[in-house]
C-alpha cells in the first residue's frame, strides 16, 4: 500500500505531493494546513517518504514497500526530524537545535527533511530564529511546517511557503480506511467516524476502545441533565476530572519509563540519596513532564468541548429543518425533544458559549474548572 491511500478523501492534495515528489528540485518550504482531524502531519510525513522514497521512476515515489518509505512512516529515518511539542509552545532552544540540525547534509537520501508538527505553536521570537533558515536554507533541506490556519504562522514565514491545503474527509472515506487498515467491522467504522466528526485519529481510537465510546456518549449527554446551577456545577468538575482522568493515564506509564531511562543513563545508585548533579536533571525531566501533563489535560478538554459541540449542532439542525444525518444519530429522540424546547437563537448562543471556552482553555492560563463552570452555568 503506496503512502498516499492512508490520505483519505484528500485527493487533490494527493496529487499536489505526488507530482512535487516527482519533482527535480521540490520548494524548499511548505506550509500544511486544515482543520483538526484533516491529517496534516500525516500527509507531511507521506509527502517526507515520497521525496526519499528509493524508487527509480518518478511516477513510483511514495511507493509504501522500499527501507526509506518505511523508515520514514515509522519516524526513524535518518534524514528526517520530527518535531511535536508536548508543551505550551516549542522554545527558542528548541529553535536554535532545529536549525543546526537542518544545516547537516542528507546522510542517505537525496533530501534531509524537517516536520515540524506543531507550528503554530511557535510564539514569534521562536518564529524569528527559524525564518534566516527557512529563508536560505541548504542546498538539500526541505522543511514541512503544520498549522491548523494560515493565519496561526507569522506572515513573514507563511510568504516563503508553498501552501497545501488539506480538509475535513468525508465520514464514509474515515469509515474505509479504518475497516480497510485496521480491520474494523464496516458497521462500527462508519459509526466511530461519524461520531468523530471525520477525525481519523479519535475515529480509531472510538472504534477499538469500549471505554472511548462510553465516555463520549456521557460528554454528549450532558445538557440533558443541566436543569439547575447545582447539576451545571457538577457537570463541570465531571468534565474536567474526565479529562484530567484520561491525561494522567496516558501520561502515568511514560513518565515513569522516563524517569528510569534517565537515571540508567546517568548510572544512578539502586539505593540511597542521588548526588546533586543527579537531581537536577531529574528535576528537569519533572518540569518537562509537568509541563506535557498540563498540555494533556487541555488536548482532552478541548476534544470533550468538541463532542460537547456536536450535540448543540445536531440540535440546531434539527431546529432548522435540515435534512441532514446527525452526528449523534443515536441520540436523535432526545435530541429532537431538546430542540423543541428552545430557539435556533438560542442554539446558537450556546454554540457560541463552547466555542469561547473552547479558546479560553487552548490559549489562556484560565484555571480549567473555572472555564467550564462558567461555560456549563451559561448552558442554562
Amino acid at each position: 500500500m503506496s503512502v498516499w491511500e492512508d490520505l483519505s478523501g484528500q485527493a487533490p492534495v494527493v496529487e499536489q505531493l505526488r507530482a512535487a515528489a516527482a519533482a527535480p528540485v521540490p520548494n524548499h518550504a511548505w506550509l500544511f494546513t486544515g482543520p483538526p482531524g484533516s491529517g496534516r502531519s500525516n500527509a507531511a510525513r507521506a509527502f517526507a517518504a515520497g521525496l526519499l522514497c528509493e524508487q527509480d521512476r518518478l511516477e513510483d515515489r511514495g511507493c509504501g514497500r522500499c527501507h526509506a518509505c518505511h523508515t520514514v512512516m515509522a519516524r526513524t529515518h535518518a534524514d528526517v526530524t520530527f518535531v511535536a511539542t508536548e508543551k505550551s509552545i516549542i522554545t527558542i532552544q528548541e529553535a536554535r537545535e532545529l536549525v543546526t540540525k537542518a544545516q547537516d547534509k542528507p546522510s542517505s537520501g537525496r533530501w534531509r527533511v524537517v516536520i515540524v508538527e506543531d507550528a503554530d505553536r511557535m510564539p514569534e521570537r521562536t518564529t524569528n530564529v527559524l525564518l534566516k533558515a527557512i529563508e536560505e536554507p541548504p542546498t538539500r533541506t526541505i522543511w514541512l511546517l503544520c498549522a491548523p490556519s494560515p493565519a496561526d504562522v507569522l506572515v513573514t514565514i507563511r510568504s516563503r511557503c508553498r501552501a497545501v491545503s488539506l480538509r475535513v474527509p468525508p465520514v464514509e472515506d474515515v469509515a474505509d480506511l479504518l475497516v480497510r487498515r485496521d480491520g474494523i467491522d464496516p458497521e462500527l467504522a462508519r459509526a466511530a467516524a461519524r461520531a468523530a466528526q471525520s477525525h481519523v485519529g479519535v475515529a480509531r481510537r472510538l472504534a477499538q476502545d469500549e471505554e472511548s465510546r462510553r465516555r463520549r456518549d456521557r460528554i454528549v449527554r450532558l445538557p440533558l441533565g443541566l436543569d439547575g446551577v447545582s447539576a451545571a456545577m457538577v457537570a463541570a468538575a465531571n468534565l474536567v476530572e474526565l479529562a484530567t482522568a484520561e491525561a494522567a493515564s496516558s501520561n502515568e506509564q511514560r513518565d515513569a519509563e522516563e524517569r528510569e531511562m534517565l537515571l540508567r543513563s546517568l548510572g544512578a545508585p539502586e539505593k540511597g540519596p542521588l548526588p546533586p548533579s543527579m537531581r537536577s536533571q531529574i528535576r528537569g525531566l519533572e518540569e518537562d513532564q509537568k509541563r506535557r501533563a498540563k498540555r494533556s489535560v487541555t488536548d482532552y478538554l478541548d476534544r470533550a468541548l468538541t463532542d460537547l459541540l456536536s450535540f448543540y449542532r445536531d440540535v440546531l439542525m434539527i431546529q432548522l429543518g435540515n435534512a441532514v444525518e446527525l452526528v449523534n444519530e443515536p441520540l436523535r429522540e432526545d435530541l429532537s425533544r431538546y430542540a423543541g424546547s428552545g430557539r435556533p437563537e438560542t442554539t446558537l448562543a450556546r454554540m457560541d458559549a463552547v466555542n469561547s471556552t473552547r479558546k479560553r482553555v487552548t490559549t489562556t492560563n484560565v484555571a480549567p474548572l473555572l472555564a467550564v463552570e462558567a461555560m456549563t452555568v451559561s448552558l442554562l
